[in-house]
């Protein structure tokens, strides 16, 4: 309970974001209007032909009685134009989306630099995250319909098919946009979709809080064009809490406070991060080590070196046949 509180509260503070940045909030529109009229158009074309639909989908109606066969083509007009009221409004999230692609990047990018702590942009070309969304979308597409076909049967159970199949339609569809809204936050933090639909199944609140409310909004003509801004900035808000952002100054941290933690990096008699080899003793490059396998001579006291004597011989004087001449005889 305290997830789907906290859900409703990241839908208001979403349109809350965008009506303090009215900007943003025109910003953020322009997909959805151009999108609104694609499918305004596309709709206008599919009522003004579904008689012509009608009449070249049953051909062996045409010999009936004119009331049967008035009465056949009248429930096959009906059901293409409810079919595609059906997929408008199930695709039109996705497609707005898709559309607004680079639009609802900037917007979720801007929620994150206001409220702090935004996650880098991914080094992924354009085109590469249209077709990421495209294949995304495609497959949350798969899954409502495969839901839908699954509440389409259980409405035929009585009681059930009547009161608790329409409440569960509304959590499907509002679990699923949610997922979409998140996608664009969620991608630009680097998590795939599969993780995006098993943190959203772990803490279902969120989605079913954010989500349920919104269905019900969008079923207001044109409250999808006005409320599709605040419904971006809200589920990247949603995703800030379902992926916390990192504190990028968790290591900026005081070296007196790293020292008082005894976190003060001990001195190792070396630069950090040197090779110990640069700072060895080299000799001189005309100097060669010994060979400590070579056998060393070593001198004999007794070996008469040059300029040495024996202890007992006496030195030759250099004016020794000088003193002679004078009478010394040594």
């Amino acid at each position: 309970m305290r997830d789907f509180a906290a859900g409703v509260g990241f839908l208001f503070k979403g349109q809350r974001w965008v009506f303090k940045h009215t900007r943003w909030w025109g910003f953020g529109m322009i997909p959805a209007l151009i999108t609104l009229v694609g499918y305004v158009a596309a709709m206008a074309a599919l009522v003004v032909w579904s008689d012509d639909i009608a009449d070249w989908a049953t051909p062996f109606a045409d010999d009936w009685d004119p009331t049967w066969r008035g009465l056949l083509r009248g429930t096959l007009v009906a059901a293409v134009v409810g079919g595609g009221t059906l997929v408008s409004v199930v695709t039109f999230t996705a497609v707005t989306l898709l559309v607004g692609q680079p639009f609802y990047e900037a917007l979720a990018a801007k929620v994150d630099e206001t409220e702090g702590g935004a996650p880098a942009a991914p080094d992924v070309p354009l085109w590469r995250e249209l077709l990421i969304s495209a294949r995304d979308s495609l497959t949350v597409l798969l899954r409502v319909i495969a839901c839908g076909l699954v509440l389409f049967a259980l409405g035929f159970i009585p009681v059930v098919g009547q009161t608790v199949v329409p409440a569960l339609g509304f959590c499907v569809s509002g679990y699923f946009l949610v997922a979409e809204l998140s996608a664009v936050a969620l991608q630009r933090r680097g998590v795939p979709q599969k993780e995006r639909l098993r943190m959203l199944r772990r803490r279902l609140g969120l989605p079913l809080g954010f989500g349920v409310p919104l269905v019900l909004l969008f079923l207001v003509p044109l409250v999808t064009v006005l409320a599709m801004p605040g419904a971006v900035a809200g589920a990247t808000l949603l995703a800030r809490e379902l992926v916390p952002v990192e504190d990028e100054g968790a290591d900026d941290t005081d070296p007196d406070d790293a020292d008082e933690a005894g976190d003060r990096p001990q001195w190792t008699g070396e630069a950090p991060g040197a090779d110990r080899a640069q700072y060895a003793v080299h000799p001189p490059a005309h100097q060669a080590y010994p060979d400590p396998s070579a056998a060393q001579a070593y001198p004999d006291p007794l070996a008469v070196h040059p300029g040495h004597l024996p202890v007992n011989q006496a030195r030759p004087s250099a004016n020794s046949d000088n003193m002679k001449n004078c009478g010394w005889n040594g």
